[in-house]
């Protein structure tokens, strides 16, 4: 695995720590499903956007914002 690709997995790790903390009794599939299904998760996996290299709590005010927003499938 490549560095990027590190950073990419680890952002994904941190997102779904931080939503199970920010919403407690969540699962981490649930918590995981939510990431993947989202535009963030898009964003966050394309080099394109850096997204992967900025804090996990910034990426996961966009991943609130999409979710409160009702665009999660």
């Amino acid at each position: 695995m490549n560095e990027i690709s590190e950073m990419k997995a680890d952002m994904v790790k941190n997102l779904a720590i931080l939503l199970m903390n920010k919403n407690k009794g969540m699962e981490l599939n649930e918590a995981l499903a939510i990431i993947f299904n989202s535009d963030t998760y898009q964003k966050v996996m394309d080099d394109k956007t850096g997204l992967y290299y900025q804090s996990p709590r910034y990426v996961l005010s966009f991943l609130d914002s999409e979710i409160k927003n009702g665009k999660i499938c």
